[in-house]
């Protein structure tokens, strides 16, 4: 029996990282902060099975974890191109005529026509693209393999605050602050924040809808930690913002040796 043919799963079920780069001690929301260009995308030690999970999640789950409006295809061409660009200028990957290699050495074929897929099976990243519609930014457009406990489907089209729904934190005044970052976010000049979870559960794709919240974990059920890097980024022509999300999931045992 061949890999790809087990559930996924079962398979992919056991992906960590060894480390997180950055401290995972007092998350903020939105406690944004500037990032250097060059950082917006990374590659870590999870890449080749993180990257394998991805390719199978779009081949056979293409509904869950894809999602495009009409209106938001310009933008996710543009986003294409520069994270294509960015893939290759700084983070070694290798293009020859209309494929990419990747650090797996999986070669991919430049196709943007279908953008988000090609997105999808480009980096780690997960991406959401926001757009202005009246006075709040909507999700148009998403490559979202590793949801944590919500629903493409579900949030798709909808505004910022719907979004966030069920998560307490995330009230009007939030809600306000998260659009002024948004509103005043320049080209060139991305920024990120992080959250921290504790889980019970490693899988990375964990879509759940808002109806059914996830329960936190009881103390002795406590096994796995997750943690997302978000940037934010403002696309130059389009001035869509792009969402990104790079997953880690360790072990609680490995926190401290990280």
């Amino acid at each position: 029996m061949s890999l790809f043919s087990l559930p996924i799963v079962r398979v992919f079920s056991l992906i960590f990282q060894k480390s997180i780069p950055y401290d995972t001690t007092y998350p903020k929301l939105p406690g944004t902060r500037p990032i250097s260009p060059d950082e917006w995308i990374i590659c870590d030690d999870a890449f080749s099975q993180q990257m394998a999970l991805r390719d199978k999640l779009i081949e056979t789950k293409r509904d869950k974890v894809l999602a495009i409006s009409d209106q938001a295809y310009e933008a996710a061409v543009e986003l294409s191109e520069v994270a294509l660009e960015f893939s290759t200028m700084t983070l070694g990957y290798q293009r020859s005529n209309d494929e990419v290699i990747r650090p797996d050495n999986v070669s991919i074929k430049i196709d943007l026509s279908d953008p988000m897929k090609f997105l999808g099976r480009l980096v780690q990243n997960d991406f959401c693209i926001m757009q202005k519609v009246g006075k709040e930014h909507v999700l148009t457009a998403a490559s979202l393999c590793f949801p944590a406990s919500w629903s493409l489907e579900e949030k798709f089209l909808k505004p910022l605050i719907d979004i966030h729904l069920p998560v307490q934190e995330y009230d009007e005044n939030i809600a306000k602050r998260v659009q002024r970052l948004f509103d005043g976010l320049q080209i060139n000049r991305p920024v990120w924040r992080f959250n921290a979870f504790y889980y019970e559960d490693p899988n990375l794709f964990q879509p759940r809808s808002v109806n059914q919240p996830r329960k936190k974990p009881a103390p002795n059920q406590v096994n796995y930690f997750r943690s997302e890097r978000q940037t934010l980024v403002k696309l130059p022509k389009t001035m869509a913002i792009v969402f990104g999300i790079h997953t880690f999931v360790m072990k609680v045992q490995n926190l401290a040796k990280g």
